[in-house]
């Protein structure tokens, strides 16, 4: 019998030789035997087949003899014998799966990341098996700063990374770079970074008493630098008069601290937690508390891959997906830690990252505050986190002139990609694509972009 017919029909047989009735060399003789004359039947349809293919296949396993097979199929019929094997093997979800499986591209990936809790998803997808379970042989690398990172996956060297959330933004539009097509299919994480100051800075804990500061962010186009510019401009400071900014690779964040060179950051966790842990300074303000649940880092890869190999990057978005999922939920917290420490990896002691994922910490301020949703992860790509930082990059002179926000926010936060994917992994995305949301109290409407940019008395001109 062949894999596509019907294996509830007691007539047909798995074996090729012989007949139902014994008599014929072949079943096909003894069809033509018994029919009185030609018959036409339907074309199936694709689904149809697939289902055949794998009830065939079951069937076969619960009956390697073909006579057994075709005896319990004569006694109990062809729709009761359905419904048992149904019962106890979902065939409905295996010929959805069998349907929709197609061959990766390519299995073999390079995936660069920065050893911060925000990769965690990329990260820990690697020891706990996330790559695996969905066919990919993936190497994570380690990678000294953010333009290394850009630089390697313009340079195709990584075939996806670990990014800042406006960095897709910045490559597409050739800000800082030449323009290359680039997406921002998944977040990394929402939350987990903070405001950290030298423990000299104690008794300044008021903006105002910060002109002069030089303060580090990782990057210029980063979120970071944005939540950092808001903030001090909130408390009536120009950014890019009353304070210094600058870009430092965020595992030197603490050694600068700690020389001096700096007097506090924005910068994103181990590296808050560990100023704590190593006596250098205290956690100021967690940055969920100017924006909840905004958008820090993301999984980022080119169009180009993307058109490429289809099946690759729907493979390795399911595993940062699944990943994610695992992520979100507080009893995997610990878990996660030990698996995300080593060397080759985060490289921090357990307690520094457990603080961190699991929300219970101290803040260098003689406190320990719990805080469950200091770093969270989700991966829905709102397509209003990218309007919003696109507002930011043109209030403070990153990007001029005219700017089609809605277009290419579509274009790079893949939010219906991610959406599709999400539910076959057994998530429920949003059913929009858009929210508003607040930043220290201010309400943005995505759909206003423009007003909001001048609502703001300190900017760029």
């Amino acid at each position: 019998m062949s894999m596509f017919d019907n294996p509830f029909d007691p007539k047909n047989r798995f074996s090729r030789s012989g007949c139902a009735c014994g008599r014929h060399v072949s079943q096909i003789e003894h069809e033509r035997d018994q029919a009185p004359s030609l018959q036409c039947t339907p074309v199936e349809s694709e689904e149809q087949r697939y289902e055949g293919v794998v009830a065939s296949a079951v069937m076969r396993a619960m009956f390697p003899q073909d006579a057994t097979r075709r005896a319990f199929l004569k006694s109990i019929g062809a729709s009761t014998a359905l419904a048992a094997v149904s019962q106890f093997f979902p065939l409905g979800i295996a010929t959805e799966v069998f349907a929709q499986a197609k061959p990766i591209e390519k299995k073999d990936l390079k995936v660069g990341f920065i050893p911060i809790t925000c990769a965690t998803p990329i990260i820990m997808a690697h020891p706990m098996g996330f790559y695996s379970k969905h066919g990919l042989n993936v190497e994570v690398i380690k990678t000294a700063g953010w333009a290394v990172i850009r630089d390697k996956t313009l340079n195709k060297e990584y075939d996806a990374a670990h990014m800042l959330s406006p960095m897709p933004l910045a490559i597409t539009m050739g800000v800082g770079s030449n323009a290359v097509p680039y997406t921002a299919p998944a977040i990394e994480n929402i939350n987990g970074q903070a405001i950290t100051l030298s423990v000299k800075h104690k008794d300044k804990r008021d903006p105002k008493n910060w002109k002069g500061f030089k303060f580090a962010v990782p990057f210029d186009y980063s979120i970071h630098n944005y939540l950092l510019r808001y903030y001090v401009a909130e408390h009536g400071l120009d950014p890019d008069q009353d304070i210094q900014i600058r870009a430092v690779p965020p595992p030197e964040m603490v050694a600068n601290l700690r020389a001096d060179n700096i007097d506090g950051f924005l910068g994103p966790d181990p590296m808050n937690q560990r100023a704590v842990y190593d006596g250098v300074g205290f956690i100021h303000v967690l940055t969920k508390d100017l924006w909840e649940g905004h958008p820090c880092c993301v999984f980022a890869a080119s169009k180009e891959f993307i058109t490429q190999t289809p099946n690759t990057y729907a493979a390795l978005l399911k595993a940062i997906i699944d990943a994610t999922a695992f992520a979100t939920k507080a009893e995997n917290r610990k878990q996660i830690a030990e698996a995300i420490a080593p060397a080759n990896y985060i490289n921090q002691p357990v307690t520094v990252l457990e603080q961190i994922l699991t929300g219970t910490f101290a803040d260098g301020l003689g406190n320990v505050q719990k805080v469950p949703n200091r770093v969270d992860f989700d991966p829905f790509p709102w397509e209003s986190f990218a309007v919003w930082i696109m507002t930011q990059m043109k209030r403070w002179g990153q990007i001029k002139g005219d700017v089609d926000y809605k277009k290419v926010a579509q274009e790079v936060y893949l939010a219906t990609d991610t959406a599709k994917l999400m539910k076959e992994v057994g998530l429920t995305p949003p059913t929009a694509t858009t929210k508003s949301f607040s930043v220290m109290g201010k309400v943005f409407d995505p759909s206003k972009p423009e007003e909001y940019i001048k609502s703001f008395k300190i900017r760029k001109v």
